[in-house]
């Protein structure tokens, strides 16, 4: 494999419709598992419209390529002579190769310009099987496996991110299962092979191996083999033929990855804690504690993350609420009062001036509470603070300490202690929210004292000595740590983060845009008013008096 010379590929898209342009590619020459020379990246202007769903993704707009992409045909004629023949690896290969370049180089006349190698995402797949990341979905692998940031949904960003997955994550693993040669690599990955864990129906997240011991399960299986359906047939039979094989239980035990370099940044004298990769099998306690303690700290570095971003977003948003609120009470207020006069007008209509009175009291009401929801977030944006570099770094060390009291699952079957669990957890997440480092610094230096202050029922924050409830809290910590990338992920991909970074980049285009906002809801302010008027004339015109003004 060490001697293997091959071309890593990637491309951004106009969709998933046919006919599919491609609007970026990206590649890198690989020798074995490792990137040699420069990178080829090459923006295509296809003369395409691009829909707003592909763009919302890669970003590239149709004005972007007519000013900086190149001809296809030039880019193609490009890439050939960088790929010089050699074959071509995508994570997906089936929709990057077959479902985008070779019907697009088709179409252009082009003859196809290497063969294809492997496909990276079916070797992730099956050598992280059962994938511990929840899915195979490279950006979620890259935050798993803390691979560097290389720019999602670019073409070469991705690529080099792939690059990291296969030389940090699947290397090892391979040469630990003997895969030596790209012979050996290629036949791997394109082996017939199913998840190990069911992926759908009534025994989702089973392992297959379970019907050992599982009679129901092991008939599914069987009628899994029996169906008209060749794949869902051919799943069914691969099954069971592993469960007749003599080295199933070689399969079962087989090294699986569980917590990839989350312990790196922290020295505690264990080689554990500084692994890329951590393979294991069966670990014994004193391992699950080592996991445990990196997975807590994964989890830390993951919410201290989300928290510095979600603080720097609240503080933009903030800052647009302070420069526009003048503007949008205003609005606000006058699509209140038309909605009532609305209302008044046909209860007026419809059953006089007494019943038409009551929606005016009515307009007085959810005036007030619309006041007071106002003061409520002007309240709540004037506590919010900006933090200092120190004040940051401190948050994050605080959030350490804090994850220990990650384990809810000790809990589930003792109501008061459950309910102890949940009210920590709100004040941890609203001190976090509101940048409160002083009430933070509280729970996370005393807890139990925390708690018994709040009168509430104690907890019990040692991790225990038992296997089994080790594992359930890796399992529960796990499953924090992947809520935590997505949200992190969420809050990344959101228009609050995008205005966040512009303004970071350009502190002045704050009141840019703010003075761009107020414009347009200036122009719909007068609308409103004219409305609002139009709507108090015919009221003054019904009752001749102003008597039950809404205003």
């Amino acid at each position: 494999m060490n001697e293997q010379h091959w071309v890593l590929i990637d491309t951004e898209t106009t969709g998933m419709v046919a006919p599919i342009y491609v609007v970026e590619l990206g590649a890198q020459k690989m020798q074995g598992w490792e990137p040699v020379g420069p990178a080829f990246r090459r923006l295509l202007n296809q003369n395409q419209d691009i829909p707003s769903e592909a763009s919302r993704v890669h970003g590239y707009t149709r004005e972007i390529l007519e000013r900086d992409g190149e001809p296809a045909t030039v880019v193609y004629r490009e890439f050939a002579a960088y790929a010089g023949g050699l074959p071509i690896v995508a994570f997906n290969l089936e929709y990057d190769l077959d479902e985008v370049l070779t019907p697009e180089w088709k179409r252009l006349g082009i003859k196809p310009i290497g063969p294809p190698g492997f496909c990276a995402l079916r070797l992730a797949q099956r050598l992280l099987d059962p994938v511990p990341a929840g899915n195979c979905k490279l950006q979620t692998l890259r935050q798993y496996y803390r691979l560097p940031e290389r720019g999602a949904h670019t073409a070469l960003g991705d690529v080099e991110t792939v690059a990291d997955l296969l030389a940090n994550v699947l290397r090892p693993i391979a040469e630990s299962r003997q895969l030596q040669s790209w012979a050996d690599i290629c036949t791997y990955a394109e082996a017939k092979w199913f998840p190990s864990r069911i992926a759908f129906g009534r025994f989702r997240g089973r392992h297959f191996l379970d019907a050992r011991n599982d009679q129901t399960l092991h008939g599914w299986l069987r009628w899994l083999a029996a169906s008209k359906s060749d794949r869902s047939a051919q799943m069914g039979r691969w099954y069971l033929e592993r469960l007749e094989l003599d080295d199933a239980r070689h399969e079962a035990t087989e090294p699986v990855t569980a917590i990839t370099g989350i312990g790196a940044q922290e020295s505690n004298g264990s080689a554990l804690a500084h692994m890329s990769v951590v393979i294991f099998v069966d670990p014994h306690i004193e391992q699950l504690r080592q996991l445990v303690a990196a997975a807590r700290l994964r989890l830390a570095e993951i919410e201290a993350g989300y928290m510095k971003d979600r603080h720097a977003v609240d503080m933009t948003q903030a800052a647009v609420f302070k420069l526009m609120r003048v503007h949008y009470q205003t609005r606000d207020r006058l699509r209140l009062v038309i909605d009532y006069r609305s209302k008044y007008l046909k209860t007026l209509l419809r059953g006089g001036e007494g019943e038409a009175e009551q929606v005016a009291q009515e307009y007085g009401s959810a005036k007030t509470q619309a006041d007071s929801n106002y003061a409520e977030v002007d309240a709540s944006v004037g506590k919010r603070k900006r933090l200092s570099h120190d004040e940051k770094n401190e948050l994050k060390t605080l959030w350490k300490r804090l994850v220990r009291l990650y384990h809810p699952d000790r809990f589930a079957h003792q109501p008061d202690k459950i309910e102890t669990y949940n009210k920590l957890t709100r004040a941890i997440n609203q001190a976090r929210e509101d940048g409160d480092i002083a009430r933070l610094r509280e729970i996370a230096n005393d807890p139990h004292g925390f708690i018994l202050r709040k009168g509430w029922a104690s907890l019990d924050f040692d991790d225990g000595a038992e296997i089994q409830s080790m594992r359930r809290l890796l399992d529960t910590l796990q499953i924090e740590i992947l809520t935590a990338m997505d949200s992190l992920n969420d809050l990344h991909e959101s228009p609050e983060f995008e205005l966040h970074q512009l303004c970071a980049r350009k502190p002045s285009l704050l009141d840019e845009i703010a003075a761009e906002q107020a414009k347009a809801i200036a122009a719909e302010i007068a609308q409103l008013e004219s409305q609002a008027a139009q709507l108090q004339s015919e009221i003054s015109d019904l009752v001749g008096h102003s008597e039950g003004r809404i205003a």
